[in-house]
């Protein structure tokens, strides 16, 4: 009998470019290492835009401009000296000072393009002291990207996402807050529909929101010079990230003059935006003292968000910022849609301003830095009857202003990378689907047990104002005022904190032994 023959699956070009260039890490950090190859690509992509307009400069008998910054600029294309293109960087691959090379590389692109300003790494190259060898092959690997080749498939905008997601993934729990899953991106991108106007980030990571954003504006036929994108972030390698991650796609953005803590140092204070996409961190603690904010203009006459948790300071803050007609998709930890004290406060008043118009749960293990299962609230100043065109769609929105739709998507997703959960595009397609729906009114919305339920705000007011979606969607075989799955991660969020509490405890009466001269362990 004939041995069947089984047909290997051919890698992608950014499977097999992450593949080699992890190889070639070493002993170097992820996070690190991170932005040595983001930096290393993004010089390629610039150098071979620049060659690829001077060759288009000298087939025009144009070859006397071909140093001229003005031509290159004029086509939005980045100016690169000598010192700073591939080509020189590949011929002194070999060279003991190519770190230095490289770095120089990137300064003086940096000072040569000012849209570029605070985006490029900066001596990492040199500090680092990457082996030699090492980072000639990691330019070896890096030169097989041909960034010009299909345009239309975005290569090195694909290569760079895939990059982000592989280098999030193994920086893992505690870290990789530069990047959201790109399944969670395409969803709220896909609700709230940001198709013209602005578009803003108050926590924007490396900027996938932004990307997703203009995706979804020319899967749709509009036109991306339609929107303006305006972000915040406080990590400075991370809003180098984000610089790099636009500059890459030719997107233009405004990320503030700097890398800047949203609270303290709010780079679009008169900022009103059309639409709001954003991952802010979970659970911040201490993010201001007792005297710090509190007659801040983003609290609109609300209670002041209390200093134990940030979640309901990032609540009001992008409340603050919509535009008249608005509309906010961002993702929070389970603890925001239930907690008392001034969160309640200013939940109950959120709710009866009929600000809030969904809440969805999405799945366990979505994230890379936390196995719980969060919440993507959408926030919505427009509640009311209007028509909206994105493209070819007409949507006619009935009067939802009191209602609040929720969405149970916990038993949704199909495996990724073996232990973490992402939502296919069917699935994406079918909850936005529901929910555009549900808006509409007439269009076939129906609510369906251990999925989706329209609640009126009398039955949330009778509820205590609870956003707890388990409270309100009908769950079939289990007890109505018990969601089991929300139970244990409250628990298990309280026995982390115990915990935490008891090794602080410890340490406090260690340190109370020592002094009496009791060296003892516990």
């Amino acid at each position: 009998m004939a041995k069947k023959s089984t047909t290997k699956k051919q890698k992608s070009i950014e499977e097999s470019l992450w593949d080699s260039a992890n190889k070639l890490r070493g002993s170097v950090e992820p996070s690190e290492y991170k932005h040595v190859v983001l930096g290393l690509i993004f010089l390629k992509f610039a150098s071979d835009k620049f060659e690829a307009r001077k060759a288009e400069l000298i087939a025009e008998g144009k070859e006397k401009y071909i140093e001229m910054k003005e031509f290159y600029n004029m086509k939005n294309v980045f100016f690169l000296s000598p010192e700073a293109r591939w080509s020189f960087i590949i011929q002194n691959a070999k060279q003991d000072d190519i770190a230095l090379k490289i770095d120089t590389a990137l300064h003086t692109i940096e000072k040569n393009n000012p849209s570029l300003k605070g985006a490029l790494p900066d001596n990492y190259f040199s500090r680092l002291a990457l082996d030699i060898s090492k980072l000639a092959a990691l330019l070896d690997t890096i030169n097989n990207i041909d960034t010009q080749q299909d345009k239309a498939q975005d290569v090195v905008g694909r290569v760079y996402e895939y990059f982000l997601s592989k280098f999030a993934i193994a920086e893992g729990k505690g870290k990789g807050e530069f990047y959201t899953p790109k399944s969670i991106v395409n969803l709220i991108a896909e609700m709230i529909e940001p198709y013209e106007g602005i578009i803003y980030d108050p926590a924007c990571g490396s900027g996938g929101m932004f990307v997703q954003s203009i995706k979804f504006i020319e899967s749709h036929h509009g036109d991306k010079r339609n929107i303006s994108i305006y972000g915040q972030e406080y990590t400075n390698t991370t809003y180098k990230l984000a610089k790099m991650n636009l500059a890459i796609r030719g997107i233009s953005g405004n990320l503030g003059e700097k890398a800047a803590n949203t609270f303290a140092d709010d780079q679009h204070k008169d900022l009103k935006a059309d639409y709001i996409m954003a991952n802010p961190p979970f659970n911040q603690k201490d993010w201001r003292t007792d005297n710090e904010l509190i007659d801040d203009p983003r609290w609109m006459g609300y209670d002041v968000p209390p200093t134990s948790n940030a979640n309901y300071g990032w609540i009001l803050t992008m409340a603050s910022k919509l535009s008249e007609n608005g509309v906010a998709g961002f993702l929070l930890a389970n603890g925001a849609l239930s907690g008392g004290g001034e969160e309640y406060k200013i939940r109950k008043k959120l709710i009866n301003n009929g600000l809030v118009e969904a809440i969805v749960i999405l799945p366990q293990n979505m994230f890379y830095t936390t196995t719980i299962s969060v919440t993507l609230w959408i926030l919505n100043k427009n509640k009311a009857e209007h028509t909206r065109n994105i493209g070819d769609v007409s949507r006619d929105y009935r009067n939802r202003k009191d209602e609040i739709l929720f969405m149970d998507l916990r038993k949704i997703g199909v495996p990724f990378e073996k232990k973490y959960i992402q939502f296919s595009p069917e699935q994406i397609d079918e909850i936005a689907k529901t929910y555009h729906n549900w808006q509409q009114h007439d269009k076939g919305y129906a609510d369906v047990p251990e999925y989706c339920y329209s609640a009126h705000l009398d039955e949330v007011r009778k509820k205590d104002y609870s956003l707890v979606p388990s409270k309100y969607i009908e769950f079939v075989n289990r007890d109505e005022n018990i969601d089991f799955d929300e139970k244990m991660e409250i628990l298990k969020e309280e026995f982390t904190d115990l915990l935490k509490e008891e090794q602080q405890s410890k340490q406090e009466l260690l340190k109370v032994f020592k002094k009496l001269g009791f060296e003892i362990e516990l």
